[in-house]
């Protein structure tokens, strides 16, 4: 079997996701073709789209979201993706089981003893009506019939699993500031979500795994199911095992890819980019080594903004006073800081709307 070494994974990943090349493609089709972005800070996904695609304009995403065209809701891992309304429609059932066991890994001890059937037919009941809502607010909906959990817990097993949900607009959109107001999914886009199969099968989740594999692959079963959350996919996985190719990492695990994914070869060059908080391009995996050293892996789930130099986690990045300040995690090389001065002047740009384009790198 042949074995693919860390950057030969490396540059698999970055073709996947749209950082080798800024790719040419709708802003909807390179949403749909991630699997979605993590979306819990809520402006992160338009640095995201603009790292990876050519002449991005925020409006276009902006537009979308007011648009029913992609939807922010809980959904991999428990946490809030920005996914195609097609995408969440098909896909939210085969989470449900997930979404409400990571809720109660939180709030075990506060749930215990409540009907969660019940609870869900009770939130379903609130918001029938149609009328955007605070988690606060469906939580005083149903206080009088469930005091005992506690708001947080309450509100938290609502609105993260048991009832489908859209964060409204102007939630998300372009340099917008709002709280979190919620939909019924079904009410937002016009159509119901849809259901599991009755026949046993499970069409969606192999379709996940197709799709994971396009955006992420070649990859391990553990890091679909980290990317996922999802704990049932291996039968999956072996249902469409003939249409798969494999090979090994040079620990010696399994990865599994399609058979005309993009693999180029790992001399290729890999140009500077500056990835917002908590990029899936880091997360969609259990073994991040192949973009981010181990010893850096905290940064991953810290919420820091990176930068990636030769297509690994070189440094992190923030923004004060309209400059890009970076922190290299160690030297850059002189024609690597050159480089990341002219990928940070052009996010400069980007994010002040051309009103300046300072960039500074701190000392190591």
């Amino acid at each position: 079997m042949t074995v693919l070494d860390t950057r030969a994974l490396n540059r698999a990943t970055l073709a996947r996701q749209l950082l080798l090349d800024r790719a040419d493609v709708p802003v909807l089709d390179a949403v749909a073709h991630l699997c979605g972005m993590q979306a819990q800070e809520p402006q992160e996904p338009f640095v995201g789209l603009w790292s990876r695609l050519r002449a991005f304009d925020p409006a276009v995403l902006s537009e979308l979201l007011t648009g029913h065209g992609v939807v922010r809701t809980h959904l991999m891992r428990r946490t809030v993706h920005l996914l195609t309304a097609e995408d969440v429609l098909a896909w939210r059932a085969r989470h449900d089981l997930m979404l409400r066991r990571r809720v109660l890994g939180t709030y075990r001890r506060e749930l215990a003893g409540v009907d969660l059937d019940e609870l869900a037919a009770a939130g379903l009941a609130v918001m029938a009506d149609g009328e955007p809502r605070s988690m606060a607010e469906l939580v005083r909906a149903l206080a009088d019939r469930w005091s005992e959990p506690g708001p947080r817990a309450l509100g938290e097993m609502l609105i993260a699993a048991l009832v489908p949900v859209a964060q409204l607009p102007p939630r998300g959109l372009w340099r917008a500031k709002g709280g979190v107001r919620n939909m019924l999914l079904s009410a937002w886009l016009g159509r119901d979500i849809d259901p599991l199969a009755q026949d046993g099968s499970d069409p969606v989740g192999q379709e996940l795994v197709r799709r994971y594999l396009a955006a992420f692959g070649p990859a391990a079963v553990a890091d679909l199911r980290a990317w996922s959350g999802l704990a049932g996919l291996p039968a999956a996985v072996a249902a469409i095992r003939d249409e798969l190719v494999a090979f090994r990492d040079e620990r010696g695990r399994e990865l599994l890819d399609l058979p005309d994914g993009p693999r180029p070869d790992p001399d290729t060059p890999a140009p500077v980019r500056f990835l917002p908080a908590f990029d899936n391009t880091i997360l969609g995996y259990h073994d991040r080594s192949r973009i981010i050293d181990d010893a850096h892996r905290g940064l991953s789930v810290a919420g820091a903004r990176v930068v990636l130099v030769d297509g690994r986690v070189a440094g992190t990045w923030t923004v004060e006073a309209g400059t890009v300040v970076v922190a290299p995690l160690s030297g850059f090389s002189r024609a690597g800081r050159t480089a990341v001065a002219e990928e940070g002047r052009a996010l400069a740009s980007f994010l002040s709307d051309g009103d300046s384009d300072r960039v500074r790198i701190v000392p190591q």
